[in-house]
This record gives C-alpha cells, sequence and structure tokens, in this order.
C-alpha cells in the first residue's frame, strides 16, 4: 500500500473516534454566551423620586387659634390689614424690607380684585401673604353660610393670582375667632387662624408718636396689629424699628415666628 494510501485511511480512523461536538468545536468555537446587562437609572431621574411630594388630603379639621408664641426667641410678628392706596402700600412695604424685616399681610379680598399687582408687591419684597376675608364684614352680624363665603371668597382669590390660599386666616372687625369661626376657617382649609395681642390703633390715625407708644407694649412672642393704608403707619415705621432693634426685639413673618 502506498504511502499517501496509509495517510489517508489514518486520517479517516481518526475523525471517526472524535465526538461530533468536538468536531464543532474545533472548527469554530461556539459564541460566549451573552452577558445579563441592566441599564443603570439616570441620576435625575433617581433624584426625582427621591424628591417627589407625598399626596396629602387637604386640612378639614378645626382651625387653632395663634396669638402669642413661645419658642422664646426674642421676635415679633407685625401683622397688617391689607387695604388701602397701593402707592402708599408699596412705601411701607419697601421700607420693611429695605431694614432687613419681613411682616405678613392679611389681605382683604376687595383688595386683590381692585390691585391685583399687590400680591407681587408683598411676596416681592419678602413678606407673607394671607387671608382677612372677602370684604372686612363684622362677621358675627353674618349667617354661617355669610362667613363661610367670605373666608372661601378671599381664599379662592389669593389662590387664583399666586397658586397659594396662605397659611393664615384672619377674621375681620375682632381680634379673636369665634368657635365658629375656627369651624369654618378649618373647613376652608386653614389649619392656623392669626388673632394677636398688641394693637398699634394706626387705624385711628392718632400720629406716628401714638403708634411707636402703643408698639411698645410688643415683648418677644408677641403678634401685633398694623394697616397698610395710612400714612401715619409709614411716618412711624423708621422710628418703631428703631424702638424695636433697641429692645432687642426682630420683626418677623408670622410663620417664622411660629415655626
Amino acid at each position: 500500500m502506498s504511502t499517501h494510501r496509509r495517510a489517508e485511511l489514518s486520517r479517516r480512523a481518526f475523525l471517526a473516534a472524535v465526538p461530533v461536538a468536538a468536531v464543532g468545536a474545533c472548527a469554530a468555537p461556539a459564541p460566549a454566551a451573552s452577558p445579563v446587562t441592566t441599564t443603570p437609572v439616570p441620576e435625575a431621574t433617581t433624584a426625582a423620586a427621591a424628591a417627589a411630594p407625598t399626596t396629602t388630603a387637604p386640612f378639614t379639621g378645626i382651625a387653632t387659634e395663634f396669638v402669642h408664641a413661645t419658642s422664646g426667641r426674642p421676635e415679633v410678628a407685625l401683622t397688617f390689614h391689607g387695604a388701602g392706596d397701593l402707592d402708599l402700600a408699596t412705601k411701607v412695604l419697601t421700607g420693611f424690607s429695605d431694614r432687613g424685616a419681613a411682616v405678613t399681610v392679611l389681605a382683604i379680598g376687595t383688595w386683590l380684585q381692585q390691585y391685583p399687582d399687590a400680591v407681587k408687591v408683598v411676596t416681592d419684597h419678602g413678606h407673607e401673604l394671607g387671608n382677612h376675608t372677602w370684604s372686612h364684614p363684622d362677621l358675627t352680624t353674618l349667617s354661617v353660610s355669610g362667613v363661610r363665603a367670605e373666608i372661601e371668597r378671599c381664599r379662592d382669590r389669593l389662590a387664583a393670582l399666586t397658586g397659594s390660599p396662605g397659611d393664615f386666616f384672619r377674621p375681620s372687625a375682632a381680634q379673636h375667632a369665634t368657635k365658629e369661626v375656627l369651624e369654618l376657617a378649618g373647613a376652608a382649609g386653614y389649619r392656623h387662624v392669626l388673632s394677636y395681642d398688641v394693637d398699634s390703633r394706626d387705624f385711628t390715625d392718632p400720629g406716628a408718636a401714638a403708634i411707636r407708644r402703643n408698639l411698645r407694649a410688643a415683648v418677644a412672642g408677641d403678634v401685633v396689629s398694623m394697616h397698610l393704608g395710612h400714612p401715619g403707619t409709614l411716618e412711624a415705621l423708621p422710628g418703631l424699628l428703631d424702638d424695636l432693634a433697641a429692645r432687642g426685639l426682630k420683626p418677623v413673618t408670622a410663620g417664622r415666628l411660629f415655626a
């Protein structure tokens, strides 16, 4: 038998002895299995999910009346009846912000209707907005439905102009809230009714000296009632801020006072 013939027979015998799978593996290796991969969640997405607010039901209980804070901080809240000439109000609110003082304006709904820009005058100067009824009536003379309408109509106007009804409601023509007002304010979504314990009496136009004298009764934690729309308030402003500073008292918003 020739040498070539013997080599061919040996090659065939070798192939017959090797398993088919092994032959395939030698001829062309099987592709490696694809690794299991996960798509990473973008950081912005996870951060947004973590920051997403939880939905809570609107408040519908009985409101709590705030009169005096007990934090012990040397602060007082100067709170303003929001009405009157807008130019004068702007001067008062600018005067406070220029001195680094923040106040709370409880706006009357008809004032906001007459001067829609009033909300920006308040908030652009770093002050706080709240609800002081729609038309400032004596609430004790109204029916339940009448009081409810006064609260809710101003609430809705604030929400339409600012996106928020404000944190506080203050009853009109009264220092303190009745049980009925607390119930109706709570039903309208207000957790807090803001009363006061010091009255500046500036609405009587007693003059700057008298307004300053009335504010000397204020101590840490007090809520002071004041009014926009009265020239005497603007005149008294520098002196009353000096008086408070001399006694170590800082004017803050009601939200800050009761935080």
